[in-house]
C-alpha cells in the first residue's frame, strides 16, 4: 500500500450559542471575497475557483474580489475556462501572486484587474506544452499540432491583451520558460505593483 500525505487545513473555533463550531479557514476567507489557486490549474481547482466568483458576484456584484495565485500551471483548457468566467463577472479581481505563477497560473494573474506581486514572487511564460506524448497517425499528429498551435495564439493573445506588450513580442518570451522577476514582471506589463503587506 502506498503512503498518503495527510494536509493540514486550518481551522477556525468559534464560540456560540450552541458551543464551538469549527470553520475551514477558506469559508473565513470566502466571508472576506478572498478566493486561492494554490496548486495546479486543473478541473477541480478551477471549478472551485468559479464556483466563488459567481456565488461572490451573486453576493455583491460590485464588491471586489482577491484572487491569490500560487501555481505551477496545468490543463489549459480549464484555465481558460477560469478565465472566461475572470472575464465575464462584474467585480474587479484582485489577483496577488505568491510564490510563483507560472504557465497557465501566469496567464490567469496576468488577467486580473488589479495585479500586485510580493517581493520575492516570480511569473513565468512559455508556449503551451504537449501532453500526453504525440503518437498516432500522420493525420492525427497533425490535428494535435494545429490544435496546439492554435492554443498558442489564444494564450499569447491573452496575454498581450492585459500587458500591453505587442504579440510579436509575447511570442518571442513563449517559445521558451521565460521567468521574470517580481520588478521584472511590473516592468514587463505583467504585473501593477510590488507589495509587501496583504
Amino acid at each position: 500500500m502506498g503512503e498518503h500525505t495527510i494536509i493540514y487545513q486550518p481551522q477556525i473555533i468559534r464560540e456560540t450559542a450552541e458551543g464551538l463550531n469549527r470553520l475551514d479557514i477558506r469559508d473565513e476567507m470566502l466571508s472576506r471575497r478572498e478566493l486561492e489557486l494554490m496548486t495546479s490549474v486543473d478541473a477541480e481547482s478551477c471549478a472551485a475557483v468559479i464556483r466563488g466568483l459567481l456565488y461572490l458576484q451573486h453576493q455583491d456584484p460590485e464588491a471586489p474580489v482577491t484572487l491569490y495565485i500560487n501555481s505551477p500551471g496545468g490543463e489549459v483548457q480549464s484555465g481558460l475556462a477560469l478565465y472566461d468566467v475572470m472575464q465575464a463577472v462584474t467585480c474587479t479581481i484582485r489577483t496577488v501572486c505568491l510564490g510563483m505563477a507560472a504557465s497557465m497560473g501566469a496567464l490567469l494573474f496576468i488577467a486580473g484587474d488589479e495585479r500586485e506581486v510580493l517581493p520575492h514572487s516570480r511569473v513565468m511564460i512559455h508556449d503551451p506544452l504537449i501532453s500526453g506524448g504525440a503518437g498516432g497517425s500522420a493525420l492525427s499528429v497533425k490535428a494535435r499540432a494545429d490544435d496546439l498551435m492554435r492554443i498558442r495564439d489564444i494564450t499569447a493573445g491573452v496575454i498581450a491583451r492585459h500587458s500591453g506588450m505587442s504579440l510579436e513580442r509575447v511570442f518571442e518570451l513563449t517559445a521558451s520558460d521565460t521567468y521574470f522577476e517580481a520588478k521584472e514582471a511590473v516592468e514587463a506589463g505583467l504585473a501593477d505593483r510590488i507589495i509587501t503587506k496583504l
